[in-house]
């Protein structure tokens, strides 16, 4: 897999938002997720309270990143998440975050927009028949997980950038077009876009705690001098 996909997140707009991830686990072993604080069971697990993100920072994450790794329903989809990593050219610390704030783990979530499964994958189908024949499949977690890694592992290569394709996966692809192909000024999408990032770049430090030591965010590049 190309680690450069992992290290080098380039941001050509600020994030407005300072997103934060709340989560808890419960007395059945089940992770609960969410972008703000729910209840008073829900503890900040990354992101910090002063409003300043500091990318990587992990105080407090122990139980969501232990459950993680050791939750059945995560450790069942151990050998699917490998392959679909491998077959598709994405992480599997990556995989594991987008479906950890889309759907919890929970196979057969359906959101109120019709977004299907692990990955909440919207169906695509030219009749009402089609889609729904889509959406069943989608709820099959090896067909969601090797759907889903496509669809990223394409974004990632048609706007070279993980953060812009993360914001298309949320809010698609004709919308960050509309903002010249980067970050959408939209706050639900960059909270998202956070969100991800931030939990990815936890399981990778809890992956790789010696060799990555922080997270670069960049601006745009600058354009390459013409030839002499």
């Amino acid at each position: 897999m190309n680690r450069a996909w992992c290290l080098a997140v380039m941001v050509s707009t600020p994030l407005v938002c300072q997103a934060e991830l709340w989560g808890y686990v419960d007395g059945n072993g089940v992770a609960h997720v969410a972008p703000t604080q729910v209840d008073s069971r829900y503890h900040l697990v990354l992101g910090n309270t002063a409003g300043q993100r500091v990318p990587g920072k992990t105080d407090g994450a122990g139980g969501l990143l232990t459950w993680l790794d050791f939750a059945p329903e995560v450790k069942s989809l151990q050998a699917i998440l490998r392959d679909a990593a491998k077959t598709h050219g994405v992480d599997i610390e990556l995989l594991k975050a987008i479906i950890a704030v889309e759907s919890g783990f929970k196979p057969g979530a359906v959101s109120p927009k019709g977004a299907v499964g692990l990955m909440q994958i919207m169906p695509t189908g030219a009749t009402p028949e089609a889609r729904a024949e889509e959406a069943q499949r989608l709820l099959d977690p090896r067909h969601n997980i090797h759907t889903g890694a496509r669809l990223l592992s394409k974004l990632m290569h048609r706007f070279g950038r993980i953060d812009v394709a993360l914001a298309a996966w949320n809010a698609g692809v004709g919308t960050v077009m509309k903002h010249g192909g980067g970050m959408p000024p939209i706050a639900e999408t960059q909270a998202h876009v956070h969100l991800v990032l931030e939990l990815y770049w936890a399981l990778l430090q809890n992956k790789l705690p010696h060799s990555a030591r922080e997270l670069q965010m960049h601006g745009p590049l600058p354009p390459a001098s013409a030839p002499n």
